[in-house]
């Protein structure tokens, strides 16, 4: 009887920790970036099969209009709020974040942004590398999507010096932080390599985020994967699902 029960306590444990992979398919969240400029690229991100995120730039010139169709086609918006990078070249966009700005400044300039993009339920940074890893701006930042619950932050993870995750857990904001970047070097190869990884972190964590770009050839690559996900054992979910994974 004591082996028995010796038993039953060491096969709780290996289901607690075998944690999400047994709660369900592992969760896959993609998140197409950059979008605003380029009309009908954005059109067809919008048209991809599944809940994918739409992260919108503010002021760029078919902001309002995407952001109007990725609601009507109920595609989760974000605002894709452009931060500044260690190495920026040119500067920072209409809207964005600058290491300069004062809290005032900053607190003005994103809610701007956030009322060039009425619809979005999440934030994202555009770029970033520098003002992520400030934790005072960071602070400022989170502060102001606290105070617009249950509006949502999702760190691009830009740099590995991020602090976005901390400050966001500390000053009680949703958070998750994206895993994998499919297009960094936007060839077939290469993004088909990086989908395979992000499906392999998937099984591996219970979940990952994907960052992509209104690229050709992402989103081709989208459009052929994405509507077998489901038979391969994975379920594609809206980014808002997992913004609690982060701050956990």
């Amino acid at each position: 009887m004591r082996v028995l029960l010796r038993l039953v306590t060491l096969l709780a444990g290996v289901l607690c920790l075998a944690g999400p992979l047994l709660a369900g398919a592992p969760r896959i969240a993609i998140i197409i970036d950059d979008l605003g400029y380029q009309k009908a690229a954005g059109e067809r991100a919008i048209a991809l099969p599944g809940p994918v995120a739409c992260a919108i730039l503010p002021n760029a010139p078919s902001t309002r209009a995407l952001a109007a169709r990725a609601r009507s086609s109920g595609k989760e918006v974000l605002l894709h709020l452009p931060m500044q990078a260690v190495n920026q070249s040119g500067p920072t966009e209409v809207g964005g974040l600058t290491l300069d700005m004062s809290r005032q400044d900053l607190a003005a300039s994103f809610n701007a942004a956030l009322l060039a993009v009425p619809d979005a339920i999440g934030v994202n940074n555009h770029r970033g590398s520098l003002l992520t890893r400030h934790p005072g701006h960071m602070l400022w930042l989170m502060q102001e999507i606290r105070a617009r619950q249950p509006l949502f932050f999702v760190d691009s993870y830009t740099t590995h010096a991020s602090v976005a995750m901390q400050i966001a857990g500390e000053a009680g904001v949703r958070a998750v932080r994206r895993d994998v970047f499919l297009d960094t070097d936007p060839t077939p190869e290469r993004v088909r390599s990086e989908f395979e990884r992000l499906k392999g972190l998937a099984r591996k964590q219970g979940y990952a985020v994907a960052i992509g770009h209104p690229y050709d050839v992402t989103l081709s690559l989208l459009e052929e994967l994405l509507p077998g996900l489901a038979a391969e054992g994975f379920e594609l979910v809206p980014i808002s699902e997992l913004v609690d994974r982060g701050t956990l």
